[in-house]
């Protein structure tokens, strides 16, 4: 049984109950519950084609499940569409970073804001955002958040592919969101560009507060940073603890990690 933290007594702040996706004959997400509560900061992982972007998908909108609930503040948001899950304080990287190539790496984070309807606002008509993270306020504090100030002039497209998963991630926390979901943003990252991302997406749990939930292959730096684990296999929940506790999962072990994870413990 998995120890209780502090976080568990908390109320949920997004609930999927039940998600299943479908696709003709196959199943690709099968009956998956899962709880995500303020503040958490959680990893998803699984073998190739466990259904683990498919998930991400169904309870961010871009998808509509074929069956369950998502229950956000009270309100299930099945069917609704994307700008709905944000406007609830939801939002998501892809596996393949989507910026526009052809504006300026500020003026992608700048959209960010104004796709959420949360435009700077005039102190002196509006009075300071309080209840915003200073990190979030502008343009410009997200992108040295993100560690991409010096970049923000040029195109989004001359910035090399690990710099625009970091935009990525920047255009998401523009819309000020409570809960971060991140699809696979270390792919194609060399081993330093790795721990510096996760090192990243510590900080942005850490310092602005939110809940964030983490897809990843590169399990061995995922199972070093985050708090909880959901495992998923062939569409399936087979786990959902510590990390200590699922690299000594029997079932885990056998569908993904092998034995010799639970050295890495």
């Amino acid at each position: 049984m998995s120890e209780l933290h502090p976080q568990n007594q908390l109320p949920p702040l997004l609930e999927a109950s039940e998600i299943t996706v479908r696709f003709g004959g196959l199943t690709a997400v099968d009956g998956v519950d899962a709880v995500f509560r303020a503040g958490e900061l959680v990893g998803i992982i699984g073998p190739n084609g466990a259904g683990k972007t498919t998930f991400f998908n169904a309870i961010s909108g871009v998808l509509r499940p074929t069956s369950g609930k998502l229950l956000v503040d009270g309100h299930d948001l099945i069917g609704r569409n994307p700008h709905r899950y944000a406007a609830h304080g939801i939002a998501r990287t892809f596996q393949t970073p989507r910026v526009f190539a052809d504006m300026a790496v500020r003026d992608n984070v700048e959209f960010g804001l104004k796709f959420a309807g949360r435009r700077p606002r005039p102190w002196i008509f509006w009075g300071p955002e309080t209840r915003v993270p200073w990190a979030l306020r502008t343009p410009e504090s997200i992108l040295e958040l993100i560690g991409l100030a010096q970049l923000g002039n040029l195109p989004a497209a001359a910035i090399t592919p690990s710099q625009q998963r970091l935009l990525e991630i920047g255009m998401a926390l523009a819309t000020r969101p409570r809960l971060l979901l991140l699809d696979e943003v270390a792919a194609g990252l060399t081993e330093a560009e790795l721990e510096n991302m996760a090192q990243l997406i510590r900080r942005i749990r850490d310092e602005l507060d939110l809940s964030v939930i983490w897809i990843e292959h590169a399990v061995t730096t995922l199972l070093r940073h985050v708090e909880r684990v959901i495992v998923l296999h062939q569409g399936r929940k087979i786990a959902d603890a510590s990390p200590a506790e699922v690299v000594r999962n029997p079932d885990v072990i056998e569908a993904y990690l092998g034995d010799e994870m639970e050295s890495t413990a």
